[in-house]
């Protein structure tokens, strides 16, 4: 069998794998790629296999940069099913469409000045109406349950942390006698975040295909203390006067800020400032927190318990028309929460033109910036930028809180490549620029020697089946208790059981001693 990597190689975004058996061919995501001019260009090319090929699309998540590209996949033939969890497919039925109005709208813009120039027109990627014929290929997978999809391949969802529904998938291929087992990672989550549950563990694999994102950076804040650094800003704005902009994906971010804005107004260390959600993308997302409580965690589901919302409360505001969101130009002293999280389309640019050259007000990043993106400028200090034609002058004050990322960063990612108890055979890094990703390459085989690669785009690579030979049960064996041993190191050993591993150690050592004695 094979794998060739369509997306996500040497770039954060445009997430798609291609997998070829000897009796079916798979895709694992089917994401949009952003970011620079040239990196966007791919999404208008061919998908290199004809889509009516691919019998099935397996989705990690909803997040554009890994479903995106969904509508354009069946708009040029493909006829399979698409495997995701039922909040994935929820949150894409309200993500789809959204991307192709924001793709419409782009178009139309390009084309009024290729128009005047005498220049050719160019079509939208996929329009709203083509999104929209794309959901009912959709079928819901839940969690740990081992779907049969094909004849040789067998996959299962297990919960990746990430964002509401996300997952990493586990895929069995059956290759004659043998069994090769892939594990795509999605996006693996940070740790104790709000409103959903830690990234699951994996203790199998023959090979993981792995994102990067945060490869070479540690998230510097404590994540834990992200309401009280949150606080801060808020306060800091209210006294110079002037507006909090929050540019935050509609999905998860976005519940994010509002759990703990609603904390600390149930707190009361809020300043009496107005918060806004201007984004209806947003507010359609929130609609489907609320209807997925079985994927929060013990502390947001305790808070329902309570008959508390975690995502809403009276005092938000939620703008839905345009002209509600024209409005928010004239105010000062609001927070206003808008999308996309990077700022390459949607309201937050209109609130970026009218707040970034006050120095009374605040952006807030909360969230990757990709390489190329408006966000990118300016959080790296960028002192004008280009918004609707206008060159505008940056003189708010530019913040971060890392810690409302939901990507591990460079220690949760070894953290999770070393959880496997049964270490992969390799690792193919992937959905990371690449100093990142080149990073963590080094750090993962200099802590656990793992066979680690970095793949280009379109890379076609060959996985085989472990063959059989002598000694290859003591080999996995030794793996194994390898793997756990280093676990067991990274944790700390309970001091309770120190003697009673040390004296196990010590008649396993003996043991083989004895027998390899006798053998020479």
């Amino acid at each position: 069998m094979r794998i060739q990597f369509l997306g996500a190689a040497g770039t954060v975004t445009g997430s798609c794998f291609l997998v070829d058996t000897s009796q079916s061919r798979i895709m694992i995501d089917c994401g949009m790629f952003q970011g620079s001019k040239e990196i966007r260009e791919r999404n208008y090319g061919s998908f290199y296999v004809p889509p009516r090929s691919i019998q099935h699309v397996l989705l990690t998540h909803a997040h554009i940069d890994h479903s995106g590209l969904i509508p354009k996949l069946v708009k040029h033939g493909f006829k399979g099913k698409i495997y995701a969890t039922p909040a994935t497919i929820e949150l894409c039925e309200v993500l789809l469409p959204d991307s192709g109005y924001i793709q419409e709208m782009e178009i139309e813009r390009k084309n009024r000045k290729n128009r005047r120039a005498g220049r050719p027109m160019f079509e939208p990627v996929y329009n709203v109406d083509e999104a929209y014929k794309s959901l009912p290929f959709f079928q819901p997978a839940g969690y740990d349950q081992i779907i049969r999809i094909t004849p040789d391949i067998r996959v299962r969802f297990v919960d990746a942390g990430h964002i509401l529904g996300s997952a990493m998938i586990e895929v069995w291929i059956e290759e004659g006698s043998s069994e090769i087992k892939l594990v795509f990672s999605g996006d693996i989550g940070n740790h104790n975040r709000p409103i959903i549950n830690d990234p699951s563990i994996i203790a199998e694999a023959d090979y993981v295909i792995m994102e990067s994102t945060y490869g070479n950076r540690l998230h510097q804040q404590h994540c834990d203390k992200e309401i009280e650094l949150l606080h801060e800003v808020i306060w800091d704005t209210y006294k110079k006067g002037g507006n909090l902009i929050i540019p935050a994906f509609a999905v998860e971010r976005t519940q994010d800020l509002l759990y703990h804005l609603i904390l600390l107004m149930e707190d009361r260390r809020m300043p009496p400032m107005q918060v806004y959600i201007d984004s209806p993308l947003a507010t359609a997302a929130t609609s489907v927190f609320q209807r997925h409580r079985d994927c929060y965690d013990q502390e947001a589901s305790e808070l329902v318990q309570r008959g508390e919302d975690p995502v809403s409360h009276p005092s938000l505001k939620f703008t839905l028309s345009a002209e509600e969101s024209k409005s928010l130009n004239q105010i000062s002293g609001a927070i206003i929460i808008s999308a996309s999280g990077m700022c390459e389309a949607g309201r937050i640019r209109h609130h970026l033109k009218y707040n970034l050259w006050r120095p009374e007000s605040t952006v807030l990043f909360i969230g990757y910036q990709a390489e190329g993106t408006l966000g990118r400028l300016i959080l790296d200090g960028q002192k004008t930028v280009r918004i609707f034609g206008d060159e505008i002058t940056v003189k708010a004050d530019i913040r971060n809180i890392e810690c409302y990322s939901s990507h591990a960063d460079q220690a949760g990612l070894l953290r999770w490549i070393k959880s496997f108890s049964s270490p992969p055979r390799e690792v193919f890094l992937v959905h990371g620029e690449p100093d990142a990703t080149a990073s963590l390459a080094d750090l993962i085989r200099m802590e656990t020697g793992l066979k680690v690669t970095i793949p280009a785009w379109q890379q076609i690579v060959e996985l085989t089946p472990l063959v059989a030979e002598p000694d290859a049960a003591l080999k996995q064996a030794y793996r194994s208790l390898s793997g756990k041993i280093s676990n067991l190191l990274s944790a700390g050993v309970n001091p309770l059981y120190r003697e009673e591993i040390l004296n196990r150690l010590a008649e396993l050592e003996a043991f083989i001693e004895e027998k390899t004695v006798k053998i020479s």
